[in-house]
């Protein structure tokens, strides 16, 4: 009997071994004076990031990035990008005036097509529909979510926030650490809030009527809430916790079903505070944050640690296979199958 528990207990370490080995990471570029928080990958070859003091990059290879510190907007914070192209990409910055600048030829011209200079501007998050039809939302501003839609591929925006009427709590709002609290999927958007309150907010793309659903995960403080959300046609995944204490697991992630939209907790949750998750193909997720980085090989039930650096966001391709994650220092790092 003890002989078959020794050889029970060494297969069960070497299975949780192979496991962890599952992924591994190949650091691509690092140095640079910026917290990247925005990141689309379009395809294995092309990418964009974007960061703070102005910073975006590019790739064209899936390997080797080109810098940019746009001119006249090296103090501001770009936490979001959408990229449909290597010439074509759409960023937005946090803070007040809130901007949102696109380009058409690659970065050599950066076109403002939105400003904002109200000082309780803060723009959140952008995701799109298709190649015309876009979202941005922010926090709140007399109490209403703030949503711009843009029809024309981001060429022009039009704020809704008083036609969409999305009413938030005092102290409600949402997290721009990723650019992932918002996603759309067919034809509907999911906007997720934290703080004092944490809720799920969806709408179909012409985002005048909304419902809501209150969260379970870690809020009730500024710094808590829900950060990040990722959608399949079946399921809805979310992750967050405290970012102030980075290293606390308690109820930073569930997961739901839209049948009945009852949420599920993991049999191992992932480990500490994460600020993105990805879904990379068929019962295979990512989640990370300045905590480290999780991994599930059975449709979010259970994480395994991938490693504890620090990143904020990840992302795979729209069409193709190319994962990317991206942190402070300009840090950029591509997650492959070991």
């Amino acid at each position: 009997m003890k002989l078959f528990l020794n050889i029970f207990l060494l297969a069960l370490a070497f299975c949780k071994t192979a496991e962890a080995q599952y992924f591994k990471t190949n650091t691509l570029d690092s140095g640079r004076n910026t917290s990247i928080r925005g990141l689309s990958v379009v395809n294995n070859k092309i990418a964009w990031l974007s960061g703070s003091n102005g910073w975006v990059a590019k790739t064209t290879d899936g390997n080797h990035f080109e810098w940019q510190q746009i001119k006249g907007f090296e103090k501001v914070d770009f936490r979001d990008v959408e990229a449909f192209s290597k010439n074509e990409a759409i960023i937005v910055s946090a803070g007040s005036p809130a901007y949102i600048l696109e380009t058409q030829d690659g970065g050599k011209l950066w076109k403002t097509v939105y400003q904002n200079n109200e000082p309780e501007i803060f723009l959140d998050g952008m995701d799109f529909w298709n190649r015309k039809d876009g979202i941005v939302f922010g926090d709140p501003i007399y109490g209403l979510m703030q949503i711009l839609l843009t029809k024309d591929g981001g060429e022009t925006w039009q704020n809704i926030s008083v036609k969409a009427n999305i009413k938030l709590a005092k102290g409600e709002g949402g997290f721009a650490a990723s650019g992932t609290s918002i996603r759309t999927f067919k034809n509907n958007v999911y906007v997720a809030t934290g703080g004092i309150k944490s809720k799920i907010y969806v709408s179909t793309y012409k985002c005048i009527n909304w419902e809501k659903y209150a969260l379970p995960i870690l809020q009730g403080e500024a710094s808590q809430g829900c950060f990040s959300l990722a959608v399949d046609k079946k399921s809805i995944f979310i992750v967050g916790g405290d970012y102030l204490k980075d290293q606390l697991s308690i109820s930073n992630y569930y997961y739901a079903n839209f049948d009945d939209w009852k949420w599920n907790k993991a049999i191992q949750n992932p480990s500490g505070y994460k600020s993105c998750i990805e879904i990379l193909g068929k019962s295979k997720l990512i989640t990370t944050g300045t905590s480290g980085t999780d991994y599930s090989l059975d449709n979010g039930k259970t994480w395994i640690t991938l490693n504890k650096e620090s990143f904020n966001v990840c992302r795979k391709a729209k069409k193709g296979n190319l994962v990317l994650m991206a942190g402070g220092k300009g840090k950029i790092v591509k997650v492959e199958r070991n």
